[in-house]
């Protein structure tokens, strides 16, 4: 069984120790969760084991000939064509075939027989090399793993740079797939995916041969694929079985009985010095003197710190507003020649949490823009109720002034003091120099912390919210979930985190090919009542179509008429001639039936 092993890994950047003494193993059976903070080093650790970054200490053992697959965070992809961008999966096969052709060349045109066996067996072990990498084959897997990500043979000629940042990431994911290596490492996979996307992803990895090892914020994901999880934390990784759901509870499980044995080893301790101290220098000094030995030599338990998350982070309760918050009447919106959705209709009550969701395209981020009225031309009529605040969260956070420092930014729009503006700022993680940062460059995480920040400040009772928990880890979403679960007023919000839409969503909305569809639950109801209805759809199907089998084996066939006398075929032929029409209009109407798009 192929297998990486990790043995006391060490890293530092300059006198900032990364992790330390980090031990564990993946072998191919595992589907392997990486998970911790952002900052934790994480991506660092599987570009080590890549070869891709160098290491201070320890060692990285893999089997004989293992082969990875990686795809990095960021898409990486040359000025080309996509069909050329996937074949540099097969760059060696390439080269070899290149040898190949050249050695063809140099047998044809060799004289010295001696010569001639030498370049025989070159060519033979090249050919080897050739056909068990797969390489007569090579075109034909690049388009069926191309097809299964969703490319057509038209996208295959297309340059990559014109491809949006989901269809990137498939195009990482394609060069990583095609060659089937016996580890795949993926960081943050579910970048820019639809949710159709990522459960196609979830299933190909659940049934993929080799090991997986997948840095991840999507703990609905992780849930999914992982059946071991390594948490690095505290420069170094603990390791607990099974999916992500599983580690928190074992992770809970293991961090009350540390903390138990913590304070009952804290009461010895305490009782332990009180005893000498008493004691020291009286008629049990001896006694004394040994607990003090054995105090010394005790092995002190000691707590990891505490995790840095946001303090504080809970929106104010905001003013009341009517019940009829937003209402959206015949909308629709264009894009050049392009109809994106018609004649929406849609009402949102006071106390509603709705998640919008739909494949990448349909106009989920437009229909928010629109709701908050950021576009303006489009048909139709957007309503809000008296007393309705909106707050808006923008997937880009346009609301952030790139030129601005993050003090400034609340002292100019909010007139706070310093004082007042660092405090803030420090429950999101601001703290000291922090503050000086230009917004323009902070990351994306941070960038949505100081987006969070801002719309707490502003008191609104409903809340737009685009990709709200993008970049964050997932600390800091468990956050974000805990105070939409508190928050009193109202919100809609678009996201491809179904952990997240499970957990503080009531409603859920559809958007696709220019309809809206409302169902009355989680994002995990909206998919269990997709799935009822596509059975039972399927179900109507099948039995429209036994119908439809059964009369025609009723059907009397030709050869049946013509068995029969003379005398009877009369009598016969207009009795059949009935019952054909009979079953003519009974098979017309299971046709109309099957081809109905309501069944």
């Amino acid at each position: 069984m192929a297998s990486i092993k990790v043995v006391n890994l060490a890293k530092a950047f300059g006198i900032e120790e990364l992790f330390n003494k980090v031990n564990f193993e993946v072998e191919s059976a595992d589907k392997a969760g990486f998970v911790g903070a952002n900052g934790a080093g994480k991506t660092t650790l599987m570009r080590c084991l890549m070869g891709l970054e160098e290491y201070d200490d320890g060692q990285i053992i893999l089997s004989a000939n293992v082969t990875i697959g990686y795809v990095e965070q960021e898409a990486n992809l040359a000025d080309d064509t996509l069909r050329n961008e996937l074949k540099t999966a097969f760059a060696d096969v390439l080269a070899w075939q290149d040898k190949m052709q050249e050695l063809e060349h140099s047998i044809a045109n060799e004289k010295d027989s001696e010569q001639l066996a030498v370049l025989m067996k070159q060519y033979a072990n090249i050919v080897q090399k050739f056909e068990m990498a797969g390489g007569y084959d090579y075109e034909s897997t690049i388009k069926k793993i191309a097809y299964g990500l969703g490319f057509s043979e038209e996208d295959m000629d297309k340059n990559v740079k014109e491809f949006s940042g989901g269809q990137k990431t498939r195009i990482c994911l394609a060069k990583a797939l095609i060659r089937q290596p016996d580890f795949l490492f993926l960081d943050e996979p579910t970048n820019h995916l639809d949710i159709e996307m990522v459960e196609w992803l979830e299933d190909y990895l659940i049934n993929y041969s080799g090991g997986v090892l997948l840095i991840s914020h999507d703990r609905f994901f992780l849930d999914k694929v992982s059946n071991k999880i390594i948490e690095l934390e505290n420069k170094t990784v603990s390791i607990y079985s099974g999916n992500y759901s599983r580690y928190t509870k074992l992770k809970a499980e293991k961090m009350a009985a540390l903390q138990s044995s913590y304070e009952k080893q804290q009461t010895y301790i305490n009782k332990t010095e009180e005893y000498i101290r008493k004691y020291k220098a009286g008629i049990k000094s001896k006694q004394a003197r040994g607990r003090e030995k054995q105090l010394n030599r005790l092995e002190r338990i000691i707590l990891p710190p505490d995790s840095v998350a946001f303090n504080f982070f809970a929106f104010n309760p905001p003013p009341e507003c009517a019940n009829r918050v937003a209402e959206l009447e015949g909308v629709g919106k264009e894009f050049a020649d392009k109809t994106l959705f018609r004649d929406l209709s849609l009402l949102i009550r006071n106390g509603d949490g709705v998640s919008l969701v739909g494949p990448n395209g349909a106009g989920k981020t437009t229909l928010l823009k629109i709701l908050v009225g950021e576009l303006t031309d489009y048909v139709g009529k957007v309503k809000l109720g008296s007393r309705v605040k909106v707050g808006y969260f923008s997937q880009e956070h346009e609301g952030l002034n790139v030129a601005n420092r993050l003090l400034d930014e609340l002292i100019f729009e909010y007139g706070f003091s310093e004082e007042r503006a660092r405090s803030y700022l420090g429950a999101f993680l601001f703290q000291g120099d922090d503050v000086y940062k230009l917004i323009g460059d902070l990351s994306g995480g941070e960038k949505a912390r100081l987006a969070f920040l801002k719309l707490m400040l502003t008191g609104a009772n409903f809340l737009v919210l685009d990709e709200p928990t993008n970049h964050l880890d997932i600390p800091a979403k468990e956050a974000v979930e805990e105070a939409l679960m508190t928050f009193p007023g109202t919100f809609i919000t678009v996201s491809h985190d179904r952990y997240f839409l499970d957990k503080v969503t009531n409603c859920t909305l559809e958007l696709r090919d220019g309809s809206l569809t409302e169902y009355l639950g989680n994002y995990s109801y909206y998919r269990e009542k997709k799935a009822t209805l596509a059975k039972d759809k399927e179900d109507n199907l099948n039995n429209n179509s036994k119908a439809k089998d059964l009369l025609m084996e009723k059907m009397p066939t030709l050869k049946k008429v013509k068995q029969r006398s003379a005398a009877d075929k009369e009598k016969l032929a207009q009795k059949i001639e009935g019952e054909i029409a009979m079953l003519e209009y009974e098979l017309k109407a299971v046709e109309f039936q099957l081809n109905d798009p309501q069944n």
